[in-house]
């Protein structure tokens, strides 16, 4: 007699085993196919009383992901997800900086002697292609991690639309007269006939003056610790940003 046939077991439709090799791409399949999980999303909230945006502060659109691109989006998905599992609307608008001298570099070395040929619009048109590429590879690197957000429309700086935004905001800002003209120092590259970003200039090592300043904290937070009075210890050196780094 097969005593198990008698026992009332719990049943389920889990498997014993996840079987994450063959299960996970199929569950990404289904995520992704039309953006069904971020829709779903958007469907299950679309009455909210209270909404979240995040629009995703671009990486370059230039090589494979990293350990960094991968921690960044992972945390601010965990934001999201906290704020749409609070009931709120979420928005999740991934970017690409499609701009820069790290595109120009790697077309430049794609192209080899055949870019001393080539008039500016094409080198141009060749660092947009190269962008689109890792626009797209990148995105399927993200959705491997499980990365949900609106991956069909996202915004890419190299958009003529995009740029043509930017240059109405900027007539707009130039007509209220809060533009001027300066004289300001730029650092240059004569090998590469480019400006340079600061984290591509070296610098002396040099003493400098800093201090610590504490900020008193409000009567209820004080309240919380259980004391009358209490303050938050900063250390900077940049003081002259203090007035607008009090909350």
């Amino acid at each position: 007699m097969d005593y198990k046939e008698t026992l009332l077991l719990p049943s389920t439709t889990f498997a014993m085993r996840a079987n994450l090799a063959e299960l996970e791409p199929q569950r990404f399949k289904k995520w992704f196919e039309q953006n069904y999980a971020y829709e779903k999303m958007k469907e299950n909230r679309k009455n909210a009383k209270k909404s979240f945006t995040l629009h995703d502060g671009p990486p370059y659109a230039n090589g494979h992901i990293h350990i960094g691109h991968a921690l960044n989006k992972i945390l601010k998905e965990t934001i999201i997800k906290t704020h749409y599992f609070k009931g709120e609307s979420v928005r999740f608008t991934p970017g690409w900086d499609c701009h820069g001298l790290p595109i120009e570099q790697q077309v430049e070395v794609k192209l080899g002697e055949k870019k001393k040929s080539l008039s500016k619009k094409e080198i141009r048109e060749f660092c947009r292609q190269h962008a689109s590429e890792f626009v797209d590879i990148q995105r399927e690197e993200f959705k491997n991690l499980g990365i949900i957000a609106d991956w069909d429309k996202p915004y890419l700086t190299m958009k003529f639309e995009f740029e043509a935004a930017i240059y109405r905001t900027l007539c707009e800002i130039a007509k209220k007269g809060l533009l001027c003209e300066r004289s300001k120092p730029v650092f240059w590259s004569w090998a590469a006939k480019s400006a340079l970003a600061e984290a591509e200039v070296e610098y002396q090592d040099k003493e400098d003056y800093s201090i610590f300043v504490a900020f008193d904290l409000d009567v209820k937070a004080c309240e919380k610790l259980g004391v009358s009075k209490a303050s938050a210890v900063i250390w900077t050196t940049t003081p002259w940003t203090l007035v607008a780094n009090q909350a």
